[in-house]
């Protein structure tokens, strides 16, 4: 009898009945292989690894729980009706019937995923944290050219672009992104929404070239399901914030492809609304009296003007591009997002043509900037007095404005990572910048911090007023030195040379706190500072008082304190042995003196005549 035979009628058991290979499972479901794999992807049923292959190691299991999920899937259904419907239209076209095939194809069976997004996401923070591969595949297809022969429409990729520019335009609205680094790959951002982190990869903007080694029929089938899983969460995150949902855009800054400012411009407009509407309900309930006496609708024709005239975004320059921020949220906003709205506040960014605009119109906003671009639509030109910084990506520059700094995009997300206002100097057109680091990364816990990472730990210390060690100088060698004399790792003579050696370090490091106060302030380190000289000194002296006559009297109190803890057999021995040290130095004195007084008489019996001696 074979080791696995099983007799018939048996039941299964083990392996054998939890799963079943990809093929079974598609002769018993009844399609084909690529509508097997496009209803796996809608669903999220994902291949299982058994512990015992039953029919070998070469073949893909499913569980069989999974299978019986998708035998009962109402869409299903629907795929074999667009299979059978498929099949009548070619029928048609087989026979030259083209008013018939085209009449069918105007009346092809379509199907919604809004079920699907339900059932996999039951709440809303279930969706959020799955949305970082929902995102970079939006963002892919978004710069993807269309290609008819791979299926890539171009009402597909218009609609990829308009689902990123929303989420990129509440992201800038509320303040919520956190990170970005700038990588051969593309673009890396980081936001934080509702508590979750997103990380999502968004390509360079430039022309992309479609290869052979990729199945876009999968890429498509997944890109179906993100498209609907990312307008649910447009729609969502856009009435938390009181934004009717989908936006109605300017159709000339459309033409335009400025569709990340015309979205800044929406939010504009419906952040006022609210206080519009208050005001109508109270001016109308004060013309409901009136009305029902005249019986005239002329006023209400008016209000609604009003509303809607009230509605409409403002086109005055400069104004445009400020988000206005509710007054009932400011109070909800937690710290890190205060310091993210104001880090760019009071600054006027304008964007040259060769830097990446649609990232940078993200980016500027989301920190509180106001920028512009070199185009039509722009909302200010780049001869504007006010404008404090022109991001510019090329060697020379023709036209210079001396009320502003001309410097490198990276500049822009090195000051987001580092939430500083960074010096412009390294970053000025013409020369190398210094290395974009990654905030994604934990230089301490990799065990190397790059020496820019060190200066920019430095200048946030300046601008948090602290005192950091100088570079090269290792907090342990700062101990306290009392505290070493205490514990009897050193001794007193080296305490006093390490009290002195740490005032000099704390003078130095103060010196070196206020070169870099002044550098991030953009002052230049000059003689003005021989002014503080006197009040230099005089702080010296006193931080002199401050370590050197501590360290008798540290002495003292920890012998003290230490003889007072001592039982009375070691106090008494303690007292013995302090006694005796003080007769071996007596001693010692004494024999000092008795050997020095012999040599000044053998030193005078030498140089003197004989007869002084005997006097």
């Amino acid at each position: 009898m074979p080791k696995h035979y099983r007799p018939p009628g048996k039941k299964k058991e083990g392996n054998a009945a939890k799963y079943i290979t990809r093929s079974k499972a598609i002769k018993y479901l009844q399609i084909t292989l690529p509508v097997f794999r496009r209803l796996c992807i809608l669903k999220g049923v994902f291949p299982r690894e058994p512990k015992k292959k039953v029919e070998g190691n070469h073949k893909t299991y499913y569980h069989m729980k999974d299978i019986m999920f998708l035998a009962h899937e109402p869409l299903l259904e629907k795929f074999r009706d667009m299979r059978a419907y498929d099949k009548k239209v070619k029928k048609a076209v087989a026979k030259k019937n083209r008013d018939l095939a085209h009449r069918l194809l105007t009346r092809k069976p379509t199907y919604t995923l809004d079920k699907l997004i339900r059932e996999r996401y039951p709440k809303f923070i279930d969706a959020l944290r799955d949305l970082d591969d929902s995102l970079t595949m939006v963002h892919l297809f978004a710069a993807l050219p269309a290609v008819e022969s791979e299926r890539i429409q171009v009402k597909r990729i218009q609609n990829c672009r308009r689902l990123s520019h929303e989420w990129q335009a509440y992201i800038s609205r509320t303040h919520s992104l956190r990170k970005t680094f700038i990588s051969v790959k593309g673009i890396y951002y980081q936001a934080e929404v509702e508590g979750q982190k997103i990380t999502w990869l968004t390509p360079h903007a430039l022309q992309q070239v479609l290869t052979d080694d990729v199945d876009f029929n999968v890429m498509l089938t997944f890109l179906e399901f993100y498209e609907t899983l990312l307008a649910f969460v447009n729609f969502k995150l856009y009435h938390s914030i009181n934004v009717k949902y989908p936006p109605i855009l300017d159709p000339r800054l459309e033409a335009l492809a400025a569709d990340l400012y015309a979205l800044y411009r929406y939010f504009s407009a419906n952040s006022r609304v609210p206080a519009v509407e208050s005001q109508a309900v109270s001016s109308s309930g004060s013309e409901q009296a009136k009305t029902e006496k005249k019986g005239t609708q002329t006023d209400e024709s008016e209000l609604r003007l009003a509303q809607l005239q009230h509605q409409l975004p403002a086109n005055e320059p400069g104004t445009l591009m400020h988000l206005v921020d509710a007054a009932a949220g400011e109070d909800d906003d937690d710290k890190e997002t205060r310091e993210c709205k104001t880090l760019f506040k009071n600054l006027k960014f304008f964007l040259s043509r060769e830097v990446p605009r649609e990232s940078l119109l993200f980016v500027i906003p989301a920190f509180g900037g106001v920028v512009s671009w070199e185009g039509d639509g722009a909302p200010f030109k780049e001869a504007d007095e006010g404008i404090t910084h022109q991001i510019i990506d090329r060697p020379t520059q023709g036209h210079i404005f001396l009320s502003r700094e001309y410097v490198q995009p990276q500049w822009i997300y090195d000051c987001v990572n580092a939430r500083i206002i960074l010096p412009t100097d390294n970053y000025m057109v013409g020369r190398v910048p210094p290395p974009h680091l990654s905030p994604f990364v934990d230089n301490e816990a990799e065990g190397y911090v790059p020496e820019y990472a060190e200066t920019i730990k430095r200048l946030q210390a300046a601008a948090r007023k602290e005192l950091l060690p100088m570079p090269g100088v290792d907090k342990q060698e700062l101990d306290d030195p009392q505290n070493l004399l205490v514990e009897g790792i050193i001794s007193r003579t080296e305490a006093n040379e390490a009290a002195e050696k740490k005032r000099k370090m704390y003078d130095l490091e103060k010196q070196h706190h206020e070169q870099l106060k002044m550098e991030l302030q953009g002052e230049l380190y000059s003689a003005s500072l021989s002014n503080k000289n006197m009040q230099s000194s005089v702080e010296i002296t006193e931080t002199r008082e401050e370590f050197l006559p501590d360290l008798e009297q540290v002495v003292e109190d920890a012998a003290s304190m230490s003889k007072v803890l001592m039982s009375r057999k070691k106090r008494s021995l303690y007292e013995a042995m302090q006694d005796l040290e003080v007769a071996v130095y007596q001693c010692g004195y004494v024999r000092y003196c008795r050997n020095f007084y012999f040599f000044f008489l053998d030193s005078l019996r030498r140089v003197s005549p004989p007869a002084l001696l005997k006097n």
